[in-house]
């Protein structure tokens, strides 16, 4: 069986986070919507740019069950172009506000690894999650900032940049070494008051189609940390390359890893299919729920 007896972390792992006062609870799996606002993301760049487009997008991710609205306006594709930070301020702005008056209770992430422009978005636009591809190594600013806005911080792992970071990536053994990067980051945030803190394995981000499935599985040893898991792995090339198909063509693998990911231990799925996604988590509580 798949489940034969409920097993007690090791740590207890921390169950909610706190934006702008508000309490959300993350006792049960969740799913994080994708609105990217980007041109040239690899799967669905320039859907979303009209402000119609951003909000039926928004629309469509909380009707389908999503309880968190991921927005991006700089794609970390590998080879991506740079974004200038004033233009990426600015859609992210847009975008931020057009959600946040249409649909006032959803829960938004930007996904930026700028502290000037986590900033700016979120004194223009009000709080926040920041979702930063980079763990801080991007921008060395970006700690400090978080622990002064006061947000919760989604801290992702990647070796090199969106522009290097498929560029012969190497690892001696990748989970020890993410688990490594993880131990010292976080200690930099405790010593500046951040508490609110989520950890992203990073799929696909500096890794190898073995490093990624290695990760995924080995995801359970992420719970060495008492923080939540995200994990991202939606129509990602360590499906489509590893398959020989194509982004387009894979939703189907797509459910097969999130499956894995949420009995690995993870807490909340980066999708790009909401609906899907969310019927995935129904199937997985249900048996889960069947152990006594």
């Amino acid at each position: 069986m798949l489940f034969t007896r409920k097993k007690e972390p090791f740590y207890s792992r921390k169950k909610t986070i706190t934006l702008d006062g508000r309490l959300i609870e993350i006792d049960h799996p969740m799913v994080m919507g994708i609105l990217n606002v980007t041109p040239d993301s690899f799967f669905d760049g320039g859907k979303y740019v009209s402000h119609r487009a951003i909000l039926k997008r928004a629309e469509k991710i909380l009707e389908e069950g999503g309880e968190i609205i991921d927005i991006g306006a700089y794609s970390t594709r590998p080879g991506a172009m740079d974004v200038p930070a004033p233009e990426e301020a600015s859609k992210l702005k847009s975008a931020v506000g057009l959600v946040r008056k249409e649909f006032p209770d959803a829960i938004i992430s930007i996904d930026t690894f700028r502290a000037s422009v986590a900033r700016e978005v979120i004194t223009e636009e009000g709080p926040c999650i920041i979702n930063d591809i980079s763990g801080g190594t991007m921008d060395d600013k970006m700690f400090e900032t978080l622990a002064e806005l006061g947000v919760p911080y989604i801290m992702m792992h990647i070796q090199g940049t969106p522009q290097t970071m498929q560029k012969n990536p190497h690892y001696d053994d990748v989970v020890q070494e993410i688990l490594m990067f993880f131990a010292e980051r976080v200690q930099q945030l405790k010593l500046l008051g951040v508490k609110d803190v989520i950890l992203d394995p990073g799929f696909g981000f500096g890794k190898s189609i073995d490093h990624n499935f290695d990760l995924m599985n080995r995801l359970d040893s992420f719970g060495l940390f008492q923080f939540p898991l995200l994990v991202g792995v939606s129509r990602k090339s360590m499906i489509w390359k590893y398959l020989g198909t194509s982004a387009e063509e894979s939703l189907n693998a797509t459910t097969v890893l999130n499956t894995l990911a949420l009995m690995g231990g993870a807490d909340i799925l980066r999708v790009h299919d909401v609906k899907e996604a969310v019927e995935t988590i129904k199937i997985y509580s249900k048996l889960k729920s069947m152990v006594k």
